[in-house]
């Protein structure tokens, strides 16, 4: 599984490559680039809260995949979904919600996202 995760990532780095070498748009490569990695970065906050909760995880991992789709689209289609993309910070905004609501058993997560 590692691998595939691996394997999509360099593969979505390479279709930003070769779509910047076809146009030569540079505004294009600099928001596809910047939004894949701020992506990666709320998906990886996002697995590293939801460990606790496990409709958490699986919401992360939807979200992903949505997100991933929508990175792709922009990069095939030049058309660019915000809320697609950053679907993923639904996660850790849901668990800091539920930890207010319910009062906080996981004080040792808060630590790892700050």
């Amino acid at each position: 599984m590692k691998a595939v995760i691996i394997l999509a990532i360099l593969a979505t780095f390479v279709m930003i490559i070769v779509k910047y070498n076809r146009n030569r748009n540079v505004k294009k490569l600099f928001i596809s680039v910047v939004s894949f990695s701020v992506m990666l970065y709320i998906l990886w906050v996002g697995f590293r809260v939801s460990i606790a909760i496990f409709p958490l995880k699986i919401l992360n991992i939807v979200l992903g995949f949505f997100s991933w789709g929508g990175i792709m689209y922009y990069i095939l289609r030049d058309r660019y979904i915000w809320w697609v993309i950053f679907s993923p910070l639904i996660v850790p905004l849901s668990f800091v919600l539920f930890s207010l609501i319910g009062g906080s058993r996981y004080e040792d997560i808060w630590r790892q996202i700050f």
